[in-house]
């Protein structure tokens, strides 16, 4: 793995390069998350799961495997990652048009509270790096950074439960929780990442409560 040092210069220079980006796929996430929850139906799902397939695709060409590849170093890293979203976008296309997964804010108070409060998170990533330092090039954006585009995704298919994506959830579970404490947080000082192990924590948990549920109808 690359020093902190550099990890942080490729982070910069990526964020330089693709400026303004940042603000196009905030804003649009803060509007497609906000119409989704106000107004919860099968369109605006589809917009969603268009806006994730169009992240996810973004992250893996551009972020992983062409401005931000120096960050893998010598490893396969940016490979590994890169291909899986790329995998996670063209199953959120697929879903497109299966119609399978539709996103609503869980009814009971107690998991809407969490899932609001940990999205609101997701959305201050950029506030979050701001406060630890990091210059405007610097900032960690949902939508055009895996690790709080993750979060983003993970979030939203909490609320898709029991008919989320098995292979999307699982791959971003992958992405969200065994590394992310070691490499990101300890290693490379991304605090802000907290959020997304988090969120990984709690897509976890109702993951597991689902599938004990699903065990008892047996």
């Amino acid at each position: 793995m690359i020093p902190r040092e550099e990890f942080w210069r490729v982070m910069e220079a990526y964020g330089a390069r693709i400026m303004p980006a940042q603000v196009v796929f905030y804003v649009a996430a803060l509007l497609v998350v906000g119409w989704l929850f106000l107004r919860p139906g099968r369109m605006q799902s589809l917009f969603a799961k268009l806006y994730l397939a169009i992240v996810f695709a973004w992250n893996g060409v551009v972020f992983y495997f062409t401005l931000a590849s120096d960050l893998a170093g010598d490893s396969y890293g940016n490979t590994v990652f890169g291909s899986i979203f790329i995998l996670v976008s063209v199953l959120f296309l697929v879903d497109l048009v299966r119609g399978r997964m539709q996103f609503s804010l869980p009814a009971a108070p107690g998991r809407r509270a969490v899932t609001l409060a940990l999205l609101l998170l997701v959305f201050c990533y950029p506030l979050f790096g701001f406060l630890f330092g990091h210059g405007l090039t610097g900032l960690i954006v949902p939508g055009t950074f895996p690790c709080p585009t993750t979060a983003l995704a993970l979030l939203l298919l909490t609320t898709a439960l029991p008919q989320a994506d098995r292979i999307i959830y699982s791959l971003l579970l992958l992405c969200a929780i065994p590394f992310t404490p070691f490499v990101q947080i300890a290693r490379y000082g991304v605090y802000e990442d907290t959020i997304l192990f988090a969120s990984g924590i709690y897509g976890l948990v109702l993951l597991w409560r689902y599938w004990k549920a699903e065990e008892t109808t047996f």
